[in-house]
């Protein structure tokens, strides 16, 4: 036998191993679904009309349509990468998922606790300590004071801000809130996690950090994930399925190798 023929032989292993575990996944309880799902905005000439049209339904706009008639379903343990453009409705579709926005049409099912690295700095309290907002946190992420006791030193640990940890966020650069947020929401045992683009805080050393916990936390068969990243590479390694997305529409599902080489075709 060749090192060629080895070399495919081994790819074949791996190829099979994953099909086996990505049917297995497909078999588990479906965590998030949705079901014809659009998502439409209200586009003003100015603020100052924007509030207007809260008074007024003669308010002229126009609408944008930032997700159009989506459709899928997201087993639990599996990863999903949302692929597309700057525009495609990949961060709707999370703000969606999450309850920070509502879908214009259509359902949405969430089963299980969600941990979104976002906008990692937000719902912070700029005037209470670091240890003061992990707890904060904690608890509207639905955490009891016993989980929240337990979690701490994981917290703390890796965020590694030293004597800072105590000091009031006002002192924080924006870089240490991202990393006070990246690793309260990565140690807070989520059921669902999902990324965009936060692998991508802090300096190099703590961006490796960060990429090794998110394939920790993948590792344990009870987590999903929901991927967003402009890193193809970054979601083959992360995920089994791929959706491309162009201007709110679906345009392919399956595979993540087959979702990259479809992108890559059109781009």
């Amino acid at each position: 036998m060749t090192s060629q023929d080895s070399a495919e032989t081994a790819a074949d292993k791996l190829r099979k191993s994953r099909m086996t575990m990505a049917k297995k996944k497909k078999e588990a309880p479906v965590v998030v679904r949705f079901t014809n799902v659009s998502k439409e905005y209200k586009l003003y000439k100015t603020d100052r009309a924007r509030f207007k049209s809260l008074f007024s339904k003669k308010i002229p706009y126009k609408t944008k349509k930032a997700v159009n008639n989506l459709s899928f379903e997201l087993h639990r343990g599996e990863g999903l990468a949302l692929i597309g453009r700057n525009g495609a409705g990949k961060s709707t579709i999370l703000k969606m998922i999450t309850g920070v926005s509502f879908p214009t049409e259509g359902e949405i099912f969430v089963d299980g606790t969600i941990s979104a690295l976002l906008e990692l700095s937000s719902g912070f309290d700029r005037e209470a300590s670091g240890m003061e907002n992990i707890r904060l946190k904690c608890s509207l992420m639905g955490m009891s004071d016993e989980e929240i006791d337990k979690v701490i030193p994981e917290i703390v640990e890796f965020a590694d801000l030293g004597e800072y940890i105590d000091q009031p966020l006002r002192s924080y650069s924006s870089g240490m809130k991202a990393r006070l947020g990246f690793a309260i929401s990565v140690n807070s045992n989520p059921d669902i996690l999902i990324v965009d683009e936060a692998l991508s805080v802090g300096d190099k050393q703590f961006r490796k950090k960060c990429t090794k916990k998110v394939q920790e936390i993948m590792n344990d068969s009870k987590v999903t994930l929901l991927f967003v990243t402009h890193s193809l590479q970054t979601a083959q390694d992360f995920c089994d399925r791929g959706i491309v997305l162009e201007k709110g529409t679906k345009l392919f599902e399956g595979d993540i190798e087959e979702a990259i080489e479809f992108y890559d075709s059109r781009m």
